[in-house]
């Protein structure tokens, strides 16, 4: 009796267990933001785990349910790439281990879920370094991979440029391998597809070298800077990253520029003295300056002057590459029940940028938008992936927007977003899609004109329509 009673104890407990285990997996009816706070959407399931079979099986489940789903990594795209209403929320940040790492070869496999940071940590200690990646090592492969992501480095494209092969979890529940050579109709849609083909599992990254650069900074009128770009950065081999910053304070506002220029040191032997990974600390006082600048013209100026005082004094600094793509965000976190923080980004040929400049400072100066930030890099002309914003050499213009959560401050914002699109799209550019949907059909059509191409192979690829986001449900439809 006392072994009956037991054996029923011991199955409860089990049963219990296993149910926690499941909940803790599959919460439900979550409501889920993503990084622009302005699109609260109420999921039906959101699930997490570090298990191919279990994401093959909720794959093939949301087939026979006839169920919809989307996928969401650090959630920082703006736009709802990552959400759909009452649909299956894959969170795959649970999934991120180093499958394999080859030094010799200079290339590593991770699954989607693995951050830079993560890949960093693992290649550093071999002086190996990535080849692209953006500004900040936070953010997992596999959304960097569904956005086609660039960062400051100039020498190496876009990030399609610099994959080996990914597998796909297929919305049949199918795995496949995708190359250039294997299955490779898949590679141009996927990568930068914002998740609408399949899942991404894991990546096989080329990598580079570590190096050491030296900064060299620069202040400048922002009418000299093409002429600065082609002379001293595009035709000198031994700049390897570059960045450039557009002043939007009141005072200066979209006419002084700074650029920082990373240039190889001829005696790499010094790299080990600078090849630590560096942690930031120094956090606070970027934080108090960013927040007045949130709030007055006067916080506008003073954080311009101190930053391009800051840059300008590290003239000369050393830097490992592997440390200039660790560049720190925390002083950008921003909590307010009211407003919150969106990105634009703008891409122009490089022979436009006065012109364009002129254009949107004319624009900007009649609108009522809080502009805090402009950070400049520079994309090489890459139309390997469908949806490639970098049709020419293109100098990508990165806005940070402070604005209000409400319909009527969302309006407001959209109808300044419109009109800054219409500039760069006058002056030959595009702009980038992992951001709020502000942009028209026409302005979307007009800066990608394969964008059709795009939709209708999504539609062939995934007939049912089992991959889907609010972007696919304002454009795609």
């Amino acid at each position: 009796m006392k072994k009956w009673i037991a054996a029923v104890i011991l199955i409860y407990s089990f049963a219990l267990f296993l149910s926690l285990h499941v909940y803790s997996k599959q919460q439900q009816n979550d409501t889920v933001r993503d990084a622009s706070k302005l699109l609260p959407t109420k999921m039906k399931v959101v699930t997490a785990t570090s298990s191919t079979k279990d994401l093959q099986q909720w794959v093939r489940k949301a087939g026979r349910m006839k169920e919809t789903i989307a996928i969401a990594g650090m959630q920082h795209s703006q736009g709802g790439q990552t959400l759909y209403p009452n649909g299956t929320l894959l969170n795959m940040k649970g999934y991120n281990k180093i499958l394999k790492f080859q030094p010799k070869t200079k290339k590593i496999t991770v699954q989607s879920g693995a951050t830079w940071a993560d890949i960093q940590t693992k290649i550093n200690p071999y002086g190996l370094s990535l080849k692209v990646m953006q500004s900040q090592n936070i953010f997992t492969v596999g959304g960097s991979l569904s956005v086609n992501v660039h960062g400051r480095d100039i020498r190496y494209g876009s990030l399609v440029d610099t994959v080996e092969s990914f597998h796909l979890l297929k919305a049949d529940g199918e795995i496949i391998n995708v190359s250039r050579t294997e299955n490779s109709e898949w590679f141009p849609y996927v990568i930068g597809g914002y998740g609408l083909f399949g899942v991404i599992l894991d990546v096989t990254l080329q990598l580079a070298d570590d190096e050491l650069y030296q900064h060299r900074t620069v202040e400048m009128d922002y009418s000299e800077y093409t002429a600065y770009f082609k002379e001293k950065v595009k035709n000198d081999r031994s700049v390897r990253m570059h960045l450039a910053r557009l002043s939007v304070a009141p005072k200066s506002f979209f006419k002084e520029l700074y650029v920082t220029d990373y240039v190889l040191v001829d005696d790499q032997r010094k790299l080990n003295k600078y090849d630590e990974l560096k942690k930031e600390t120094i956090v606070a006082l970027p934080k108090f300056m960013l927040g007045l600048s949130r709030y007055s013209d006067k916080g506008k100026n003073l954080l311009w002057d101190t930053q391009k005082k800051y840059f300008i004094k590290n003239d000369g600094k050393y830097e490992s590459r592997n440390n200039v793509m660790r560049s720190d965000s925390e002083f950008m976190e921003y909590e307010n029940p009211n407003r919150t923080e969106v990105l634009q980004e703008y891409f122009v040929p490089v022979d436009e940028f006065s012109a364009y400049v002129d254009d949107l400072r004319t624009l900007l100066k009649k609108e009522d938008l809080n502009l805090l930030n402009i950070t400049i890099r520079f994309v090489e002309h890459d139309e390997n992936a469908v949806l490639s914003y970098a049709k020419d050499d293109m100098f990508a213009l990165v806005l940070l927007i402070n604005q209000g959560r409400s319909k009527q401050e969302i309006q407001k914002t959209e109808k300044v977003v419109q009109k800054m699109i219409d500039v760069t799209l006058k002056h030959d550019g595009s702009y980038y899609l992992p951001y709020y949907s502000y942009p028209t059909k026409r302005q979307l059509h007009e800066a990608y004109p394969r964008i059709d191409e795009f939709f209708e192979k999504k539609r062939v690829l995934d007939p049912d329509e089992r991959f889907k986001n609010l972007f696919y449900v304002r454009y795609g439809k």
